[in-house]
């Protein structure tokens, strides 16, 4: 038996200054730096010394100064790899919340990235020199291509709703629809954000009928507001009525009671050109004249995670004053990329083309169909057999349950071992890349492709095949 298989002990350990002062560990302290070598190599030993108590099995050969600083290249590559790494995304769900939701426009990103970098004037009027409101930023804006008196912008959409209840209605009472009883990822429940705000829910009707007589008969001296809620996660269907806005506002005006639409997924555009119905637009509902209405900046908007709030300047002034409005507060970098993506609304003819989630809803039918051969052709020189099928892209994201829009995807259904394995060669390579898997074959659907992406996403499937074991 030669030394290199031979069992290893704990005397056989070698000394960390010793391996530091190596050769073999020469160049990794170049690449990575002394201090971060050092922890790994001693975790590294700390690793092998307990095996070594437990009884494990260490060989000599796994003791070698190369062998070591082979492990210790390894644990620094993989503690300095992205986590959140870059994803081709071609499942075909637009707002893939596992995978970031909405990509952000290049042009907003370029902007943000140039003012974060630096110092901007974040809280700070430039003309005369004094300190103004960060609000600035986005207000006027919002207000413009929504139609609303005014705006403001807090951390994400749940805290938008929070802060609207925590304000109007604190100690007072709400009537809400069973129907909209609404839950989302995180067991985000509407009565539980009801109860933390210090409102009282009032559940009113049924869960597939509620009528405006239910609304208004459960009006009384201390009600808050009425709170309408867009179901964006699930349809009711069948033998259902629900109350239009146009209804409660009239109600809401009548009795001296603000009525607040919680809208979720937030498109400022009508949608409905493209198949999309059940999403009505922040304009739209605004000009009903809900007295509020909130809704995401990373969903349908196609920006970063944020809760924009819309609606009668008052209300609004009054949310800005609420103590938790500071806790709640966006920082420079999300108003920076808000401020530049709502500039691209300010060009209706060019929005779908420069706010990537909009372009992934309009893209055409042909134009998919196009660049579905276009792949299976390209695979094809690669030796990849893939055929090419019509089948459905979704929205995601928790909006437009149950609509659909018709697209051409790609099906490889031979990539080497299982559909599983193939599937997470393609996720761990780089870039990491995302597919569907339909009846024992990976679906790649080209809809939600950036552009540009189409060749990356052939040298990965290619390199994926080569990969196989």
């Amino acid at each position: 038996m030669n030394n290199a298989s031979k069992t290893a002990n704990l005397r056989d350990l070698p000394k960390l200054d010793g391996l530091l002062a190596s050769e073999p560990f020469a160049a990794l302290i170049a690449t990575a730096g002394r201090h971060l070598v050092a922890e790994e190599t001693r975790a590294a030993l700390d690793v092998l010394r307990n095996d070594l108590r437990e009884g494990g099995h260490v060989f000599q050969s796994e003791l070698t100064e190369q062998a070591l600083a082979a492990l210790v290249e390894k644990r620094i590559s993989s503690l300095l790899e992205p986590i959140q790494c870059r994803v081709i995304n071609a499942t075909g769900v637009i707002l893939h919340t596992s995978l970031g939701r909405a990509p952000l426009p290049a042009s907003a990103v370029k902007a943000a990235m140039r003012e974060s970098t630096e110092y901007s004037c974040l809280e700070l009027d430039r003309a005369s020199g004094k300190r103004s409101d960060r609000d600035k930023l986005i207000n006027g804006l919002l207000a413009r291509i929504t139609g609303a008196e005014a705006a403001t912008v807090v951390n994400n959409n749940a805290a938008a709703t929070m802060i609207i209840l925590n304000t109007l209605a604190e100690g007072k009472e709400v009537p809400c629809s069973r129907a909209h009883m609404v839950e989302i990822g995180g067991s985000y429940r509407m009565p539980d954000v009801m109860r933390k705000s210090g409102c009282r829910l009032v559940e009113i009707g049924t869960t597939n009928k509620t009528k405006a007589s239910d609304y208004e008969n459960a009006i009384t001296e201390n009600t808050g507001m009425l709170l309408k809620v867009h179901t964006s996660n699930y349809a009711i269907v069948g033998f259902v009525h629900e109350a239009a806005l146009e209804e409660l506002v009239e109600i809401g005006r009548r009795r001296n009671v603000p009525v607040v639409y919680d809208l979720g997924a937030g498109s400022i555009i009508d949608l409905k050109q493209y198949g999309i119905t059940r999403e009505p637009s922040v304009p739209e509902l605004v000009k009903t004249g809900a007295d509020l209405v909130c809704f995401s900046g990373d969903k349908l908007f196609g920006g970063p995670q944020a809760g924009l709030i819309v609606g009668r300047k008052d209300l609004v002034e009054r949310v800005k004053k609420n103590a938790m409005f500071r806790m709640m507060r966006c920082d420079k970098v999300t108003l920076s990329l808000l401020e530049h993506t709502l500039k691209l609304y300010l060009e209706p003819e060019k929005v779908l083309e420069t706010v990537p989630t909009l372009r992934a809803i309009a893209r055409e039918a042909d134009e998919l169909r196009r660049t579905a051969r276009g792949l299976a052709t390209k695979l094809k020189k690669h030796g990849i057999e893939a055929e090419v099928q019509d089948s459905t892209s979704q929205i995601g994201g928790g909006s437009t349950p149950g609509e659909e829009l018709p697209t051409t995807v790609l099906v490889i259904r031979k990539l080497g071992g299982s559909p599983d394995a193939a599937a997470k060669r393609l996720r761990m390579g780089t870039p990491s890349v995302f597919c569907r898997i339909e009846n024992d074959a990976l679906v790649f659907d080209p809809r939600t492709l950036l552009p540009g992406q189409e060749t990356e996403l052939v040298a990965a499937i290619s390199s994926a095949a080569n990969a196989k074991t």
